[in-house]
């Protein structure tokens, strides 16, 4: 047994359009964050050196603010995900939602 909004939702071309632009945002996004993550794991694994240089006189090595880095950047694509999700995902879920229940 199935509910006809649900089967008028899943046929609606607005419905299809909303899938496809929030799996590919969140599949370009999801690369992007692998890629950020596994960079700073590699440079830990291969080129200590290299993250271990001192900035300036004191203590602080390369490594601590390039760490601080992908967090920083964890936090921006994550805001971005709500902007666009808040925004255009949500009009696009209210439209179909709107023209499926007539």
């Amino acid at each position: 047994m199935s509910d006809p909004v649900t089967e008028r939702i899943r046929s609606h071309p607005k419905y299809l359009e909303l899938r496809r632009k929030r799996n590919r945002f969140g599949i370009v996004l999801t690369v992007l964050m692998l890629l950020v993550y596994y960079g700073y794991i590699a440079l830990i694994a291969f080129d200590k050196p290299f993250l271990a240089r001192p900035i300036g006189a004191g203590v602080t090595t390369l490594g601590i603010p390039i760490g601080l880095g992908v967090i920083v950047f964890t936090i921006l694509i994550t805001l971005l995900y709500i902007r666009r999700a808040n925004g255009e995902f949500d009009r696009l879920t209210a439209e179909i939602l709107k023209e499926a229940t007539k």
